[in-house]
């Protein structure tokens, strides 16, 4: 464990005694999420695009996460980006891929190393063009020896999606998929959209009324491995009414069935723990040739700080920002911890800066918490939100916000 990456995240989600049951969840969830979590980032970024209508003054605060979207982000060649996180790990995995798209020799090396994730050649490329452009920590995060599996870099040559807890979660489920006889790939082989959801309701949904996924779906320790803290945990199970086993079929259902699978990576990652290499249709828009050029001019943009979105924004000056997006880190805070954000919001965004989040739920959390006087100032695009909310091609999330700042 990092001291400070631990200490950022015991700050975010420890709000409670550990002598009680809430308490002690939340220790539990600060000890799993200080670690490889996140293989990529599961936020769509299409639909990020389409609500922060990102141009050449945009000056973005994001959460880094995977740093699958900082990449995304640079094919609109926004201003600036400014990337924190509380992870160390994904900072580490951030900057790996930004030192492979500007030193790995050519396109076919970079979609090798993140989009096959698997090639002999990638540990051997990292050696010799990227390991000389890294810091020294990020060196010793990826060549560390891990329990039984030799140094991290070595994920790159047997599939990196096969890895982080968010790896490991998707493999459980496929193992018990395949002990109900049933292989989730089956699904990639049916086009129709239609044809699938048939499918999918007679030899999955039942799957997901087996016992001992019913007795998984009860524990918070599984949802761990998504980056699901408690707060989050306690949300879905309320609004599922404590059945989360149809909660997950349901989730799992319109990520499958409702999105086109010919370029929705999402799904493909679900249901292989990989990428569509063959057609390079089902891939992340940062892994396409067409915008190789225009990201790798465009890395100089990028800015990287281990800290929370709170802490960096008391740090700016009034008015220096203009677009944000926390992921689905709202559901993670407490009434106090929200409403010191969206003050610094309020202070060091411009009139019209944009702000998405997504949430457990389908409701957003800052109609309830914020004082109403803060709340006067952001304009809460609600029916926009529910539109963007369907083109999600994740699925994971119940709901997506779009705020403006009117003032």
């Amino acid at each position: 464990m990092n001291i400070e990456s631990g200490i950022l995240i015991k700050r975010a989600v420890e709000f409670n005694s550990i002598l009680c049951k809430q308490g002690l969840l939340e220790r539990l969830f600060s000890f799993w999420f200080d670690g490889f979590v996140y293989n990529q980032i599961w936020e769509d970024p299409r639909v990020d695009l389409e609500a922060l209508e990102i141009d050449s003054k945009s000056k973005i605060l994001t959460i880094a996460s995977g740093g699958c979207n900082l990449l995304n982000y640079l094919i609109a060649q926004p201003h600036s980006i400014q990337a924190v996180d509380l992870n160390r790990a994904h900072l580490h995995l951030t900057k790996l891929k930004l030192a492979a798209m500007r030193h790995l020799p050519n396109y076919d090396d970079f979609f090798s190393f993140f989009g096959y994730a698997n090639r002999t050649s990638n540990p051997d490329n990292y050696h010799q063009y990227i390991r000389p452009f890294l810091d020294e920590d990020t060196q010793v995060f990826w060549e560390n020896n891990v329990r039984f599996g030799g140094p991290r870099i070595r994920y790159f040559a047997e599939n990196i999606y096969n890895f982080g807890t968010m790896g490991y979660f998707i493999r459980i489920l496929h193992a018990l998929l395949n002990h109900c006889a049933r292989d989730p790939r089956e699904l990639l082989a049916i086009e129709e959209q239609a044809e699938r959801a048939i499918f999918f309701q007679k030899y999955f949904d039942p799957v997901f009324d087996h016992w001992v996924l019913k007795i998984l779906s009860r524990i918070p320790l599984m949802l761990y491995s998504l980056g699901i803290p408690p707060q989050q945990f306690n949300a879905m199970k309320n609004g599922s009414n404590g059945k989360l086993n149809q909660l997950y079929c349901e989730r799992l259902h319109r990520l499958i069935c409702q999105f086109p699978l010919e370029d929705n990576y999402f799904a493909w990652q679900a249901l292989s723990r990989g990428y569509d290499c063959e057609h390079r249709s089902a891939i992340p828009d940062y892994l396409k040739e067409e915008h190789y050029q225009t990201i790798k001019s465009n890395l100089h943009k990028i800015s990287l700080r281990l800290c929370s979105t709170t802490q960096f924004l008391k740090e700016q000056t009034d008015h220096c920002l203009n677009r944000y997006v926390f992921l689905d880190s709202l559901d993670w805070m407490n009434g106090n911890d929200m409403t010191d954000l969206w003050r610094e919001i309020r202070r060091t965004g411009k009139p019209g800066s944009r702000i998405i989040f997504r949430t457990a739920s389908h409701e957003s959390p800052v109609e309830q918490i914020l004082p109403s006087d803060l709340r006067q100032c952001f304009h809460y695009e609600e029916n926009r939100s529910h539109e963007l909310f369907q083109k999600d091609r994740s699925a994971i999330y119940g709901g997506f916000h779009l705020y403006v700042l009117s003032r």
